[in-house]
């Protein structure tokens, strides 16, 4: 029998730690994106939020909130300051946990159940008013680097992007109007190419519904106004709820608008239906 050197020795003890790694590696990668259940569409709702209530110290933020989202519906909420919007979208995205209520993603994918990023790999996006993204980095790289992939270890060292990976990227850049700038360090973007950069993060994940909470403020009007076709084109294939308090955009929008006041829907319709409400009008637009 021949005798083990220390060199095949050391080479075994390598193989057996990569096989430990790998092991590793793909349970991790299991149990953080451990989801209850596939996306459920039959009935066509991809939100149900039913009788959710929140309450910081006392103060109910959320009220038995009830309201439904289609799949591919683009939907504007709006309402005065401390409406509980932001309570709203933290619960959809598992940042807050309800004191009372349901939240279902579909039919069967139940969010109150589900860590953020568990959520987050079900397919819900969510955008924060102030963009974050990667300044040094380029607008491609930014995509890049919010591609929806194997980030696991040996991915990452070894992998370069594929050729359908490149041409995503290309099409979410033309998407967001950024094609011309996808060389361009994002800090030197400005501020709605930014908003519209980390937009395009966003869909780099594939998400099936998009949170968006005041996407707009601070643009311009042109920029505004190229936000809002970008968001109907994007309807359809994706779910929106955009959280505004600009009126000219959410008329640019169309579709379905709710009014949240004191942590409950105070009306739902289309936008001119809401502005005629008198208790819109008292408690929000006549303010």
């Amino acid at each position: 029998m021949m005798q083990t050197t220390d060199i095949e020795r050391a080479a075994n003890e390598s193989t057996a730690n990569a096989g430990n790694l790998r092991e590793q590696w793909e349970s991790e990668a299991t149990t953080s994106h451990l989801v209850t259940g596939e996306l459920d569409l039959s009935h066509n709702v991809i939100l149900y939020l039913d009788d959710i209530t929140v309450s910081f110290d006392g103060f109910r933020a959320l009220n038995k909130l009830s309201l439904a989202i289609d799949a591919g519906e683009l939907r504007c909420i709006i309402g005065p300051n401390g409406a509980g919007k932001t309570t709203m979208m933290d619960v959809i995205t598992g940042k807050t946990r309800p004191d009372e209520g349901k939240a279902f993603f579909g039919q069967t994918i139940d969010l109150t159940r589900m860590t953020e990023p568990q959520i987050a790999h079900a397919g819900i996006g969510r955008k924060f008013q102030k963009p974050t993204i990667f300044e040094k980095h380029t607008a491609f790289e930014n995509l890049e680097l919010a591609m929806k992939a194997d980030k696991r270890v040996r991915r990452s060292l070894f992998a370069s992007l594929f050729d359908d990976e490149r041409d995503r990227i290309s099409d979410v850049l033309k998407q967001i109007r950024l094609d011309k700038e996808a060389d361009r360090s994002a800090g030197l973007l400005s501020h709605g190419q930014k908003q519209w950069l980390e937009i395009g993060m966003l869909l780099m994940q594939e998400p099936r519904l998009l949170l968006l909470d005041e996407p707009v403020a601070g643009m311009t009007d042109d920029e505004t106004e190229r936000t809002a076709e970008l968001f109907v084109s994007l309807a359809g294939k994706h779910s929106l709820m955009v959280v505004e308090h600009d009126m000219a955009f959410v008329e640019a929008l169309g579709g379905k608008v709710t009014v949240l006041c004191e942590g409950s829907v105070l009306a739902e319709g289309d936008l001119a239906t809401v502005q005629a409400d008198p208790r819109v009008i008292e408690v929000y637009l006549g303010r």
